[in-house]
């Protein structure tokens, strides 16, 4: 199983072509097809890519859920019904569809971040956005946490 880890930032051509970091091209090396599976993210204004193998556990998973009605279920057939397979081409790259490139408001640079599993595309200044958003909420907690672990502290005397 691949695994995706840190982020670059690449140049996209005017035909929407980017090319695919090496070290995610590498982690994906040993798969049969060559190339990536990219979807909408349905929360964020990025793209969020992986492996075929990823989204075939993704569609053996949803055929699990029983009811039509479950939101699990609306949610993957979302996914699997926008999801596109990319083939690289010699270089490396792939051709970001039009309608992905406008969710995400990408235009002449594609931001690659490793999530793990999956990886995500941002356009770059969103992402600084979006990276600052989540890096407040994490001190937030963090904070938070802190404050709740010194308050169950015990005081002088053995008392909270």
């Amino acid at each position: 199983m691949p695994l995706f880890l840190s982020t670059f930032t690449n140049k996209v051509d005017r035909k929407g072509r980017v090319s695919v970091p090496a070290s995610y091209r590498a982690a994906l090396s040993g798969q049969e097809w060559a190339g990536v599976v990219l979807y909408r993210s349905p929360l964020l204004p990025a793209i969020v890519g992986c492996d075929l193998e990823y989204m075939l556990r993704h569609s053996e998973a949803v055929d699990e859920f029983q009811a039509l009605e479950d939101p699990r279920q609306a949610l993957s057939a979302t996914i699997l019904a926008d999801s596109r397979q990319l083939a690289f081409d010699p270089e490396g790259r792939i051709l970001l569809p039009a309608d992905l490139l406008a969710h995400a408001n990408i235009t002449d640079r594609a931001s690659f971040v490793g999530r793990g599993k999956t990886f995500q595309i941002w356009e770059p200044a969103a992402l600084e956005d979006h990276t600052a958003k989540t890096l407040g909420m994490v001190r937030e907690n963090l904070k938070g946490g802190m404050q709740t672990a010194n308050a169950a502290a015990p005081g002088p005397g053995g008392t909270p």
